[in-house]
């Protein structure tokens, strides 16, 4: 079953990219087949425009963010732009020994600490198709002065060169075409000999 890997028990896809490679639309599209549970990522940071608290991101004070941590509610936790970004663990194992696959939008920071701490976790890093189309986009926005995008694109230049630490990279040139990848990488990954042993067996005793 897509969604569902072959010893019952979730995993983890961590998804990253620069601000502006579109990793929130492609994820939308992924989300629309309710295959997976999204993990909503707890910010400091103030919500955009048309973005919902609890859907988006759950938008928190620092001073409740920092309770969280330490009390050891967050399973990562980074800051980035002066703002702190972090995963709320608890919901995340739950959903995993349902045997759903859980999907984590975290920055590079964050997804680096994942990996030390759940190295069977599938890693994808988004990229533009180039630093000027990601800067585009970014102006497309309308959201960000020109100083707050040449900063994003400065971190974003840093981030891409980190992608090497990663499982997949997955460029968003065209969104069907990197729908159409990301669904490809779990497939892939699904069909890996450790999550599906069982299959071997079961196509034995059918003999």
């Amino acid at each position: 079953m897509q969604g569902v890997i072959m010893d019952n028990k979730g995993r983890m896809i961590v998804v990253s990219a620069p601000s502006g490679c579109g990793k929130g639309t492609i994820l939308a599209e992924i989300l629309k087949s309710h295959e997976y549970y999204y993990s909503v990522s707890a910010t400091t940071r103030s919500p955009r425009e048309g973005e919902v608290d609890g859907v988006n991101y759950h938008f928190i004070s620092k001073e409740e963010f920092e309770k969280m941590i330490r009390e050891d509610g967050m399973l990562e936790y980074a800051q980035y732009c002066g703002n702190y970004y972090g995963t709320p663990k608890k919901i995340l194992y739950d959903k995993m020994e349902q045997g759903i696959n859980v999907i984590l939008e975290i920055e590079v920071q964050g997804a680096m600490k994942v990996k030390k701490l759940c190295p069977d976790a599938v890693f994808i890093f988004i990229i533009p198709p180039g630093i000027n189309e990601l800067e585009r986009r970014l102006r497309k926005r309308g959201t960000e002065s020109d100083e707050v995008i040449a900063k994003r694109v400065a971190e974003a230049a840093g981030e891409i060169k980190k992608a090497v630490n990663y499982d997949y990279i997955l460029v968003n040139a065209a969104l069907e075409d990197a729908v159409d990848d990301f669904k490809a990488i779990i497939r892939a990954e699904q069909m890996k000999i450790e999550y599906s042993k069982n299959k071997i067996d079961e196509v034995l005793e059918n003999a």
